[in-house]
Protein backbone atom coordinates (compact mmCIF):
# COMPACT_ATOMS: atom_id res chain seq x y z
CA UNK A 1 0.00 0.00 0.00
CA UNK A 2 1.41 3.39 -1.02
CA UNK A 3 2.16 5.94 1.65
CA UNK A 4 -0.53 8.54 2.10
CA UNK A 5 0.22 11.91 0.58
CA UNK A 6 0.60 15.10 2.59
CA UNK A 7 -2.36 17.07 3.88
CA UNK A 8 -2.81 20.55 2.46
CA UNK A 9 -5.48 22.52 4.36
CA UNK A 10 -6.97 25.56 2.64
CA UNK A 11 -7.84 28.57 4.83
CA UNK A 12 -9.22 31.51 2.87
CA UNK A 13 -11.80 34.29 2.89
CA UNK A 14 -12.77 33.53 -0.72
CA UNK A 15 -16.15 31.97 0.01
CA UNK A 16 -17.44 28.73 -1.47
CA UNK A 17 -19.70 30.13 -4.18
CA UNK A 18 -17.05 31.46 -6.55
CA UNK A 19 -14.16 30.04 -8.60
CA UNK A 20 -11.23 30.98 -6.39
CA UNK A 21 -10.94 27.98 -4.09
CA UNK A 22 -11.46 25.69 -7.06
CA UNK A 23 -8.69 27.42 -8.99
CA UNK A 24 -6.27 26.93 -6.11
CA UNK A 25 -7.27 23.29 -5.78
CA UNK A 26 -6.60 22.83 -9.50
CA UNK A 27 -3.05 24.15 -9.08
CA UNK A 28 -2.46 21.85 -6.13
CA UNK A 29 -3.79 18.85 -8.06
CA UNK A 30 -1.51 19.65 -10.99
CA UNK A 31 1.66 20.12 -8.95
CA UNK A 32 1.07 17.85 -5.92
CA UNK A 33 -1.40 15.19 -7.13
CA UNK A 34 -0.77 12.90 -4.15
CA UNK A 35 -1.75 15.54 -1.64
CA UNK A 36 -4.96 15.28 0.32
CA UNK A 37 -6.49 18.76 -0.01
CA UNK A 38 -8.94 19.77 2.73
CA UNK A 39 -11.11 22.89 2.79
CA UNK A 40 -10.69 23.89 6.43
CA UNK A 41 -11.98 27.46 6.08
CA UNK A 42 -13.32 28.97 2.88
CA UNK A 43 -15.33 31.69 4.62
CA UNK A 44 -12.93 33.39 7.00
CA UNK A 45 -14.12 36.96 7.67
CA UNK A 46 -13.29 38.95 4.55
CA UNK A 47 -10.11 41.04 4.74
CA UNK A 48 -9.86 40.34 8.49
CA UNK A 49 -6.33 39.09 9.09
CA UNK A 50 -6.66 39.44 12.87
CA UNK A 51 -9.68 37.13 13.05
CA UNK A 52 -7.90 34.53 10.94
CA UNK A 53 -4.72 34.86 13.00
CA UNK A 54 -6.51 33.76 16.18
CA UNK A 55 -8.47 30.98 14.49
CA UNK A 56 -5.47 29.35 12.80
CA UNK A 57 -3.56 28.08 15.86
CA UNK A 58 -6.74 26.74 17.47
CA UNK A 59 -7.83 24.75 14.43
CA UNK A 60 -4.36 23.76 13.20
CA UNK A 61 -3.76 21.86 16.44
CA UNK A 62 -6.01 19.01 15.27
CA UNK A 63 -3.81 18.29 12.25
CA UNK A 64 -0.69 16.13 12.31
CA UNK A 65 2.81 17.48 11.98
CA UNK A 66 3.74 17.89 8.34
CA UNK A 67 0.36 19.38 7.42
CA UNK A 68 0.62 22.35 5.07
CA UNK A 69 -1.79 25.22 5.72
CA UNK A 70 -2.32 27.29 2.59
CA UNK A 71 -3.67 30.52 4.04
CA UNK A 72 -4.92 33.46 2.03
CA UNK A 73 -6.54 36.43 3.71
CA UNK A 74 -4.75 39.09 1.75
CA UNK A 75 -6.35 42.55 1.54
CA UNK A 76 -2.95 43.97 0.56
CA UNK A 77 -2.40 41.62 -2.37
CA UNK A 78 -0.06 43.15 -4.93
CA UNK A 79 1.55 45.52 -2.41
CA UNK A 80 5.30 45.03 -2.61
CA UNK A 81 5.62 46.04 1.05
CA UNK A 82 3.91 42.84 2.25
CA UNK A 83 6.13 39.85 1.62
CA UNK A 84 5.17 36.22 1.01
CA UNK A 85 6.26 33.85 3.75
CA UNK A 86 6.59 30.23 4.80
CA UNK A 87 6.42 29.33 8.48
CA UNK A 88 7.14 25.99 10.12
CA UNK A 89 5.64 26.06 13.60
CA UNK A 90 5.78 22.95 15.78
CA UNK A 91 6.18 20.80 12.69
CA UNK A 92 3.27 22.26 10.71
CA UNK A 93 3.73 24.45 7.64
CA UNK A 94 1.97 27.75 6.92
CA UNK A 95 2.17 29.46 3.53
CA UNK A 96 0.73 32.89 2.85
CA UNK A 97 1.19 36.65 3.07
CA UNK A 98 3.24 38.32 5.78
CA UNK A 99 0.46 40.62 6.96
CA UNK A 100 -0.19 39.47 10.53
CA UNK A 101 -1.92 36.28 9.43
CA UNK A 102 0.71 34.09 11.11
CA UNK A 103 1.55 36.33 14.08
CA UNK A 104 -0.28 34.30 16.71
CA UNK A 105 0.99 31.00 15.31
CA UNK A 106 4.53 32.36 15.49
CA UNK A 107 4.18 33.73 19.03
CA UNK A 108 2.73 30.51 20.43
CA UNK A 109 5.13 28.12 18.69
CA UNK A 110 7.66 26.11 20.68
CA UNK A 111 9.64 25.25 17.55
CA UNK A 112 9.82 27.79 14.75
CA UNK A 113 11.45 28.32 11.37
CA UNK A 114 10.62 31.20 9.04
CA UNK A 115 11.37 32.01 5.41
CA UNK A 116 10.66 34.81 2.98
CA UNK A 117 9.60 33.38 -0.37
CA UNK A 118 11.94 34.53 -3.14
CA UNK A 119 10.71 32.22 -5.90
CA UNK A 120 8.64 33.92 -8.59
CA UNK A 121 6.37 31.97 -10.93
CA UNK A 122 6.32 32.57 -14.65
CA UNK A 123 2.76 33.84 -14.27
CA UNK A 124 2.02 36.13 -11.35
CA UNK A 125 -1.16 38.16 -11.51
CA UNK A 126 -1.38 41.33 -9.46
CA UNK A 127 -4.53 40.20 -7.64
CA UNK A 128 -4.47 36.40 -7.19
CA UNK A 129 -1.30 35.38 -5.38
CA UNK A 130 -3.24 32.55 -3.77
CA UNK A 131 -3.39 30.74 -7.09
CA UNK A 132 -0.19 31.96 -8.72
CA UNK A 133 2.29 32.05 -5.83
CA UNK A 134 1.08 30.48 -2.60
CA UNK A 135 -0.54 27.36 -4.07
CA UNK A 136 2.59 26.41 -6.09
CA UNK A 137 4.76 26.93 -3.00
CA UNK A 138 2.42 24.75 -0.91
CA UNK A 139 2.66 22.11 -3.64
CA UNK A 140 6.48 22.25 -3.48
CA UNK A 141 6.34 21.58 0.24
CA UNK A 142 3.85 18.79 -0.45
CA UNK A 143 6.39 17.15 -2.75
CA UNK A 144 8.97 17.28 0.03
CA UNK A 145 10.97 20.16 -1.41
CA UNK A 146 12.50 22.86 0.81
CA UNK A 147 10.87 26.28 1.05
CA UNK A 148 11.77 28.31 -2.04
CA UNK A 149 13.15 31.27 -0.16
CA UNK A 150 15.63 32.54 2.39
CA UNK A 151 15.56 32.08 6.18
CA UNK A 152 14.39 35.22 7.92
CA UNK A 153 13.39 36.60 11.29
CA UNK A 154 9.61 36.72 11.71
CA UNK A 155 8.09 40.09 10.89
CA UNK A 156 5.23 40.72 13.32
CA UNK A 157 2.68 43.47 13.70
CA UNK A 158 3.76 46.55 15.66
CA UNK A 159 2.29 47.10 18.18
CA UNK A 160 1.66 43.38 18.66
CA UNK A 161 -1.83 41.99 18.85
CA UNK A 162 -2.91 40.83 22.35
CA UNK A 163 -2.49 37.25 23.55
CA UNK A 164 -6.28 36.86 23.56
CA UNK A 165 -8.51 38.75 21.11
CA UNK A 166 -11.63 39.78 23.02
CA UNK A 167 -13.98 40.02 20.09
CA UNK A 168 -16.07 37.87 17.78
CA UNK A 169 -13.84 36.39 15.09
CA UNK A 170 -16.15 33.93 13.32
CA UNK A 171 -19.84 33.08 13.06
CA UNK A 172 -20.53 29.52 12.00
CA UNK A 173 -23.39 27.98 10.03
CA UNK A 174 -25.48 27.62 13.20
CA UNK A 175 -25.02 31.24 14.24
CA UNK A 176 -22.63 30.36 17.04
CA UNK A 177 -20.14 33.13 17.76
CA UNK A 178 -16.49 32.11 18.09
CA UNK A 179 -14.19 34.54 19.89
CA UNK A 180 -10.43 34.97 19.84
CA UNK A 181 -10.17 34.04 23.52
CA UNK A 182 -8.80 30.69 24.64
CA UNK A 183 -11.18 29.13 27.14
CA UNK A 184 -8.25 27.98 29.26
CA UNK A 185 -7.63 31.64 30.12
CA UNK A 186 -11.14 32.08 31.55
CA UNK A 187 -12.39 30.71 34.84
CA UNK A 188 -15.49 28.53 34.77
CA UNK A 189 -17.18 30.98 37.16
CA UNK A 190 -16.49 34.05 35.06
CA UNK A 191 -19.00 35.55 32.65
CA UNK A 192 -18.77 36.60 29.04
CA UNK A 193 -20.52 39.85 28.22
CA UNK A 194 -21.53 40.74 24.67
CA UNK A 195 -23.99 43.36 23.48
CA UNK A 196 -24.97 44.10 27.06
CA UNK A 197 -25.80 40.47 27.90
CA UNK A 198 -23.84 38.74 30.64
CA UNK A 199 -23.63 35.03 29.90
CA UNK A 200 -22.71 32.19 32.23
CA UNK A 201 -20.74 29.14 31.24
CA UNK A 202 -22.23 25.75 30.38
CA UNK A 203 -20.57 22.52 29.35
CA UNK A 204 -22.68 22.07 26.22
CA UNK A 205 -26.01 22.93 24.60
CA UNK A 206 -28.12 20.31 26.35
CA UNK A 207 -27.07 21.65 29.76
CA UNK A 208 -29.20 24.79 29.34
CA UNK A 209 -32.89 25.31 28.49
CA UNK A 210 -33.96 25.79 24.87
CA UNK A 211 -33.42 29.40 23.72
CA UNK A 212 -30.99 30.13 26.56
CA UNK A 213 -27.79 31.99 25.62
CA UNK A 214 -24.54 30.86 27.24
CA UNK A 215 -20.84 30.50 26.59
CA UNK A 216 -18.79 27.34 26.47
CA UNK A 217 -15.40 25.99 25.50
CA UNK A 218 -15.76 24.86 21.92
CA UNK A 219 -14.16 21.75 20.48
CA UNK A 220 -11.06 23.72 19.53
CA UNK A 221 -10.52 25.36 22.89
CA UNK A 222 -11.95 28.82 22.16
CA UNK A 223 -14.66 30.73 24.01
CA UNK A 224 -17.85 30.41 21.97
CA UNK A 225 -21.22 32.06 22.50
CA UNK A 226 -24.29 30.01 21.63
CA UNK A 227 -28.02 29.71 22.10
CA UNK A 228 -29.51 26.25 22.61
CA UNK A 229 -31.42 25.55 19.36
CA UNK A 230 -31.07 29.15 18.29
CA UNK A 231 -28.70 31.49 16.46
CA UNK A 232 -26.65 33.43 18.98
CA UNK A 233 -25.48 35.96 16.38
CA UNK A 234 -29.10 36.86 15.58
CA UNK A 235 -30.52 36.62 19.10
CA UNK A 236 -27.79 38.80 20.59
CA UNK A 237 -27.12 40.93 17.52
CA UNK A 238 -23.41 40.05 17.37
CA UNK A 239 -21.27 40.54 14.26
CA UNK A 240 -17.64 39.69 13.58
CA UNK A 241 -15.48 42.35 15.21
CA UNK A 242 -17.88 43.11 18.04
CA UNK A 243 -16.14 43.21 21.43
CA UNK A 244 -16.70 40.77 24.25
CA UNK A 245 -15.66 41.11 27.88
CA UNK A 246 -14.72 38.66 30.58
CA UNK A 247 -16.26 39.64 33.90
CA UNK A 248 -16.80 38.46 37.45
CA UNK A 249 -20.20 38.73 39.12
CA UNK A 250 -23.71 37.47 38.67
CA UNK A 251 -25.64 37.29 35.38
CA UNK A 252 -28.05 40.05 34.46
Amino acid sequence: MADAGPIIALCTDFGSDGPYVGQMRAVLHQHAPRACVIDLFSSLPAHNTAAAAYLLPAYAADFPEGTIFLCVVDPGVGDVQRRPAVVRADGRWFVGPENGLFDVVVRRAHRLDYWHITWTPDRLSASFHGRDLFAPVAAMLGRGEPPPGVPAAPVLKTPPWPDELAEAVYIDHFGNVITGIRAASVSAVQFVTAKGRRLSRARTFSDVPVNRAFWYENANGLVEIAVNRGRAADVLGIAVGDPVEIENGGPQ
